[in-house]
């Protein structure tokens, strides 16, 4: 007789196989799983592992679109979670999660290094031909990024829902005294895959569901450092105060050498309302703090759509144009529909100057058959502004995507 353990998880591998069977092994993120990671892949439709959500998702990417994809992919996510939930449960689940965190934790930090070298590379090379094959590997790098940094979440999540967790590090909670606060995992492909890049990667995901970490409470900090807090909140700290304790205490991390916890920081100054940005970004600058913005950027640009859009917004409407440019290019990594959200709010807001950029850059970036994939959204809406996109690009990638689109029955005139 199967325990219910067994049964949860067993749901969960039915679903998993029932959903391969109805995706092409050769082409799309499966036939890339497949050919990536075999005994990963396997050990998934087999009930051995549990399948990261990233993979998950993608899998369900694959998928024609239609109108019941968002119940499938909410049914879906609630079958992981079941399964997660038990398979963390059984004995030696916490152990196992540390050591996947571990690896993860490794893994985020490698592919953050190659983002680092491949910044460096692209800024020295005076080749346009390399520049673009650098700015494309350097898109899908990021992507590699995204992943792994939803791993570790999604890890890190899962083991607090077991309980502490020992040895990792948390965002701090203001002190009562100060002024009031207001991938690889088995079955998906590794986190740094340029290889993938090169050949035309499918989309990737962008976080699971409910994946963002809460925040929990920390060995006491040193008085005064504490003192920040969200802007925009109850008003309980005046938003020029949240921004100075904010520097402070990033200064105060970066000169001990406690990276992890400032990176934590930076994560929380990226959900701030959008209008606190610019004057994040000078406060930063001024405290020789620039590597710390392009951080925020990045954190920044993988939130969700909405947001997205209303930081790009802010910062181009600030005269930070530039930056609302590089953090919607980093965004282009994204799942198309996730790029089609951003494209949508930021044409409701009447961006066109962003929402042109963003589109530019996709169809620099991506091919021709995921810039369809990204006008099945709207297709009377996106058509012509990416037909404008590629053709502000070159004359080549404008017939190349005119083609494409008429071969998925998409309207180009």
């Amino acid at each position: 007789m199967e325990t219910p353990t067994a049964l949860v998880i067993g749901q969960l591998t039915d679903y998993l196989r029932g959903l391969t069977q109805r995706l092409d092994p050769g082409t799309g993120w499966y036939g890339e799983f497949l050919r990536r990671d075999p005994e990963g892949m396997r050990a998934c439709l087999e009930g051995i592992a549990v399948p990261p959500w990233d993979v998950l998702e993608s899998l369900l990417a694959d998928l024609p679109p239609g109108p019941a994809a968002g119940e499938e992919t909410a049914y879906a996510a609630g079958l992981r979670a079941a399964a997660v939930a038990a398979w963390d449960a059984r004995p030696g689940g916490a152990r196992e999660l540390r050591t996947l965190l571990a690896t993860a934790t490794g893994q985020r930090t490698a592919v953050e290094e190659a983002l680092n070298a491949l910044t460096a590379r692209l800024g020295a090379t005076a080749d346009p031909a390399r520049a673009e094959a650098l700015s494309r590997e350097l898109a899908w790098t990021r992507d590699d990024a995204l992943r792994a940094r939803s791993r570790q979440a999604d890890l890190r999540t899962r083991l607090a829902a077991l309980g502490p967790l020992p040895a990792v590090p948390r965002p701090r909670e203001p002190e009562p005294a100060a002024a009031p606060s207001g991938r690889p995992v088995a079955g998906g492909p590794g986190a740094a895959d340029p290889r993938a890049v090169r050949r035309g990667r499918p989309d990737a995901r962008y976080d699971a569901p409910a994946q963002r970490l809460p925040a929990q409470p920390a060995a006491a900090v040193e008085p005064g450092a504490s003192a920040r807090a969200e802007p925009g909140r109850g008003g309980a700290v005046p938003r020029g105060v949240a921004r100075g304790a904010f520097v402070a205490e990033l200064l105060t991390l970066r000169a001990r050498g406690r990276g992890g916890e400032a990176h934590a920081l930076l994560c929380e100054a990226a959900l701030w309302p959008a209008g606190e940005l610019p004057k994040l970004a000078e406060e930063l600058g001024h405290a020789g703090l620039a590597a710390d913005w392009d951080t925020l950027l990045w954190e920044t640009a993988s939130l969700p759509p909405g947001r997205l859009a209303e930081a790009a917004g802010a910062l181009a409407d600030a005269g930070r144009g530039a930056d609302a440019d590089r953090m919607l290019r980093q965004g282009v990594a994204r799942p198309a529909a996730q790029v089609a959200e951003t494209a949508l709010a930021l044409g409701g807001a009447g961006r066109d100057r962003e929402t042109q950029g963003l589109l530019e850059a996709f169809v620099r970036l991506r091919t021709a058959e995921e810039a369809a994939a990204l006008a099945r959204h709207d297709p009377h809406w996106f058509t012509p502004r990416l037909l404008r996109a590629a053709r502000a690009l070159s004359a080549a990638r404008h017939r190349d995507l005119s083609h494409t689109l008429r071969v998925s029955g998409l309207p180009v005139a």
